[in-house]
């Protein structure tokens, strides 16, 4: 029997998984740290695509009070990862719109309050650990600052120099054009065309004020192309801060979902992702 790998990952989506890492895991509020361990998970609850951790409950060094978050309130995102993929939550999904049962707690360390920033599962393989707000805190992974959520092990970027001609196009305006592009691999996701700026008419372009972060790429800038509503935030440069990114440093990339791509002269098909 054969298995196709991406179909056995993504089948296991509407479960409940964990996988222990061996970093040194550190969280802190206001700057000071609640826990330091060495014996993290990173745990993925039901429908979740993006991992969060899971630490120790007794090396925790802040009090925990059960509390009733509200989960109604917060809203979900569904997203679909790829065409055959079963239903998943996109990470703007809040840490306390829990998929799995267990009980919400509020967190408190000194003067500061957090409500529902940890969940005890009730599952008993995860017994002892409690899962911790990604967003309430500042996390180390031994001595570098992480952002956006934990990296998962089993997702990788590859970059790799490409010199097919690429042509960006968005109702027949071509915004950009290269045989210099570097082609950006990532797990579950489309190849991206990063393009040299030289390259891309940021001419016609202006700077957006939205930002988003990425574990593995870094802090992102937008551009729009201010003379369609579909220009809207439609491509991105990121900032240095990742050395494994370092490729793709000062590139712009495009939405593929939302403009026309031409590689050497042929029509590219608009992909299905949670952009699209």
């Amino acid at each position: 029997m054969v298995a196709k790998l991406s179909g056995v990952m993504m089948g296991l989506l509407s479960e409940l998984r964990y996988e222990p890492i061996a970093k040194r895991i550190r969280g802190h509020v206001d700057g000071t740290a609640v826990v330091d361990t060495h014996r993290a998970l990173l745990v993925w609850e039901p429908k979740r695509v993006t991992p969060i951790f899971a630490v120790p409950e007794d090396e925790l060094k802040t009090e925990l009070i059960p509390g009733n978050a509200d989960q109604a309130a917060a809203r979900e995102y569904p997203i679909a990862i790829m065409l055959d993929a079963p239903p998943a939550l996109d990470p703007r999904t809040s840490f306390s719109r829990h998929t799995t049962p267990g009980t919400p707690l509020t967190l408190r360390t000194g003067s500061t309050i957090l409500p529902g920033a940890a969940f005890r599962p009730d599952d008993g393989a995860l017994a002892g650990y409690v899962l911790l707000d990604f967003d309430a805190f500042s996390w180390y992974e031994d001595d570098e600052e992480i952002i956006g959520h934990p990296r998962d092990p089993f997702h990788r970027i590859d970059v790799r120099r490409s010199a097919a001609r690429v042509s960006i196009q968005l109702e027949g305006i071509t915004l950009a054009e290269t045989a210099q592009a570097c082609l950006l691999y990532e797990t579950f996701l489309p190849p991206r065309f990063y393009l040299p700026p030289e390259d891309v008419r940021l001419d016609l372009m202006e700077a957006s004020t939205t930002t988003t972060v990425c574990p593995y790429k870094g802090k992102a800038s937008y551009y729009s192309y201010p003379e369609s509503p579909k220009g809207q935030d439609i491509a991105w440069q990121y900032d240095s801060r990742f050395p494994d990114a370092t490729q793709i440093h000062g590139l712009v990339c495009f939405f593929d979902e939302k403009v026309d791509v031409t590689v050497d002269g042929q029509l590219q098909r608009k992909s299905i992702t949670p952009w699209s």
